[in-house]
């Protein structure tokens, strides 16, 4: 029977098939939390717009924000707008498109003014997705994203198109899981994740990055660097990382875990 449920949806692979990481500890002294969306606290869809609210999601983050005295921001790709349809409105620090939107926890908005590159960028994916079902264009403002999940088959065709625009323009290519993105040079979910340590209720505290593809590497990094650590989820491949989960039940299990034992 095909599963319904959008958190489970898709989540779960066989234990057998694959390795990970080992898991995080649960027990953390002052751990302040930079959570993905896509992958970690919900299941990658088909499009974007598929991933929808979920209310053991809104309960997880809300409990584990409350408990860690809002340390909890999520950090992603997708605009801070969406952010706040699928989290529904949950921890008001977050940052989307890698770093280039960051709200802080006071509600205060820094946004990127756009590389004016980023509008031939929407163009040139739009004209590139008019001939090929199943490609979808995200525009962004300040990046430009063509995803091709719905049409694996022009994986190659998709990123030789962005790494030329990429080289032509001198915005930044980012690729993620099935996914290319070109957006406004200057931030990384790295930079997110710095940022907002400096400032409270996170400075001073432990920083733990939950991400699962390339596009939150910089983020394991910057977490690393400040006496934290990554979290991969998904299976091992060459990372930053330092522990790992499985899926995003998993994900939301170890959340319910940290604010039980916090």
């Amino acid at each position: 029977m095909q599963n319904s449920n959008p958190i489970t949806a898709g989540a779960s692979a066989s234990a057998e098939a694959v390795s990970y990481l080992p898991p995080p500890p649960t027990r953390l002294a002052r751990p302040a939390l930079f959570l993905d969306m896509d992958g970690v606290l919900a299941p990658l869809a088909e499009t974007p717009d598929a991933v929808v609210p979920h209310p053991e999601r809104t309960a997880a983050l809300r409990a584990v924000s409350d408990r860690l005295d809002g340390r909890v921001a999520i950090v992603s790709g997708r605009t801070i707008a969406e952010i706040d349809r699928i989290a529904e409105a949950g921890p008001a620090p977050a940052s989307g498109v890698h770093g280039l939107e960051r709200r802080r926890a006071d509600g205060s908005m820094h946004r990127a003014e756009a590389a004016p590159a980023v509008r031939d960028a929407v163009a040139a994916f739009e004209a590139f997705a008019r001939t090929r079902p199943g490609v979808i264009v995200e525009d962004k403002a300040v990046s430009a994203g063509l995803h091709y999940r719905g049409a694996p088959t022009e994986a190659e065709a998709a990123l030789a198109l962005a790494a030329r625009l990429a080289a032509e323009t001198g915005l930044t290519l980012q690729a993620g899981n099935l996914v290319v993105e070109l957006k406004t040079p200057g931030t990384s979910k790295g930079t997110a994740l710095n940022a907002f340590m400096q400032e409270p209720p996170f400075a001073g505290a432990v920083p733990v990055m939950l991400g699962d593809d390339l596009t939150d590497e910089d983020g394991f990094r910057a977490a690393e660097a400040l006496g934290g650590f990554g979290v991969l989820v998904g299976p091992v491949r060459e990372t930053a990382a330092r522990y790992g989960l499985p899926d995003v039940v998993a994900v939301l299990a170890w959340l319910n875990a940290v604010e039980e034992s916090a």
